[in-house]
């Protein structure tokens, strides 16, 4: 199948990861039910600040897997929204260039008409097959939104 034989998906679209979401949100439960357990099953020369303190830890540690696991890249009429661990990214479809997926790269890589390029984590290459059908979708929308036009 060639890129250009992918039509475009109705919008709106989301296009996440599944396993990175599967393995974020499953580790953040894991830890969370051991900072509990941890907390409840410390021994007496703990104090009750000493439990809280474990239950905060795992807190913190489910709130980054939760950053990690958030990641995705939405479609809508007006542009893409790029959801990355810390920043979220907001375009317009003609500022919208071109994206791309290397094969040895981590994520894709999206292009921008004012020089940027922003990683798109929520487009995970480790996904192989999948993510190279979500990247083909996203070309075809950027091909049928339009691209910003050349400045002189």
């Amino acid at each position: 199948m060639s890129p250009e034989s992918v039509s475009p998906p109705p919008l709106p679209v989301v296009w996440r990861p599944r396993k990175g979401r599967v393995v974020a949100y499953g580790f953040a439960g894991l830890i969370m039910l051991g900072a509990l357990l941890m907390a409840l099953l410390l021994p007496p020369p703990f104090t009750p600040a000493d439990r809280v303190a474990m239950l905060l830890l795992g807190g913190v540690i489910a709130g980054v897997l939760h950053l990690l696991g958030r990641c995705r890249v939405e479609a809508d009429e007006q542009g893409i929204t790029v959801v990355n661990p810390l920043r979220v990214h907001r375009y317009e479809w003609p500022e919208v260039l071109a994206v791309t997926l290397v094969e040895s790269e981590p994520w894709a890589k999206i292009d921008f008409a004012d020089g940027a390029t922003v990683g798109a984590m929520g487009l995970q290459g480790s996904e192989k097959e999948r993510t190279v059908r979500q990247v083909r979708e996203l070309a075809a929308l950027i091909r049928e939104r339009g691209e910003a036009e050349e400045t002189r």
